[in-house]
Order: structure tokens, then C-alpha cells, then sequence
């Protein structure tokens, strides 16, 4: 994943009011693997892109967009 998919992942937790924490506990995770995600330290599978996106209520193409 790039750059914006990072930015557009925390920009639409933060819109949710959740913190790293609650996300991670809502998909089975733990924290530092999310925050990963996050940080464009690793990249999640399509299985766990489809839970952050039902978990965040956006759709992957706002994930993962670049013209947002």
C-alpha cells in the first residue's frame, strides 16, 4: 500500500471518534499490527481490508483512492 492509503485509513477511524485500540480489538488484532497498517509499516490482507472497511463504514475504494 502507499501513502495515501495510510492517511485515508486513519482519516476515516479519527472520523469514527475510535482509536487504534478499539479497531484492532474489533478486527482480532493486536494494536502494533494496526498501527502498522497505519504507518505503511505492512500492508493488510484483502480479508482484513474488507473488515476495515465494514468497521470504518466506507467503502475500500475510499481506502484506498487516491483522488479523495
Amino acid at each position: 500500500m502507499d501513502n495515501i492509503f495510510c492517511k485515508n485509513l486513519k482519516e476515516a477511524r479519527k472520523l469514527r471518534n475510535l482509536t487504534q485500540k478499539e479497531v484492532a480489538r474489533e478486527l482480532g488484532v493486536v494494536e502494533s499490527c494496526y498501527a502498522n497498517w497505519e504507518q505503511g509499516r505492512s500492508e493488510p490482507s484483502i480479508e482484513m481490508l474488507r473488515k476495515l472497511s465494514a468497521i470504518l463504514s466506507v467503502g475500500l475504494d475510499e481506502l484506498i483512492d487516491t483522488n479523495r
